[in-house]
């Protein structure tokens, strides 16, 4: 507790939320595109990297439409919080994918290609560790003093902006 047992209300940018879910959709376009890893992968795999990239997309949405020209968002609202979550779930549900996908065919694809495809992937766990990041920051604050399971350091500001421009994300 903060300020004599007050908790003092958590913001977000909202932006920076928006730029994490966006760089996630367009990792999912960069490695589909390369067409030796899209055929490699097979339409099974593809399927599923495209359900976990319409989950992305609307959690997004939905946060998008909710958050409307509003910059920043109290993180201690339920709803902003299960909003924020749902993005967060759904981007480590894509790279997950996507990562299981590139490394099932790294055998059976051109080298170049594959190289295009892991510098995307590399990228959107960049985005995936800031976004980490920036909850484990917000809990700290809260202090409730556990970071997220699984999370590591964070990127540093440099690296999420080169991981944005990778994923064709301007922030």
């Amino acid at each position: 507790m903060i300020n004599g047992g007050l908790k003092r209300p958590v913001t977000i940018n909202v932006a920076e939320i928006k730029d994490y879910g966006q760089a996630g959709l367009n990792a999912v376009t960069t490695v589909l595109s390369i067409a030796a890893v899209a055929s490699a992968i097979g339409t099974p795999a593809v399927g599923i990297i495209g359900l976990a990239d319409t989950a992305l997309s609307t959690a997004l949405t939905d946060f998008s439409t909710a958050a409307g020209s509003t910059l920043t968002i109290t993180y201690d609202d339920t709803n902003w919080k299960t909003r924020v979550d749902s993005i967060l779930s759904a981007l480590t549900k894509v790279e997950s994918d996507l990562s299981a996908a590139i490394t099932g065919v790294s055998t059976k694809v051109p080298s170049t290609d594959l190289s295009d495809a892991n510098t995307a992937l590399s990228a959107l766990s960049t985005i995936v560790s800031a976004f980490k990041a920036l909850l484990d920051s917000v809990a700290a604050r809260r202090n409730v003093g556990a970071r997220l399971s699984g999370s590591a350091a964070a990127p540093s500001q440099t690296q999420v902006q080169q991981a944005l421009q990778v994923l064709g994300v301007t922030a």
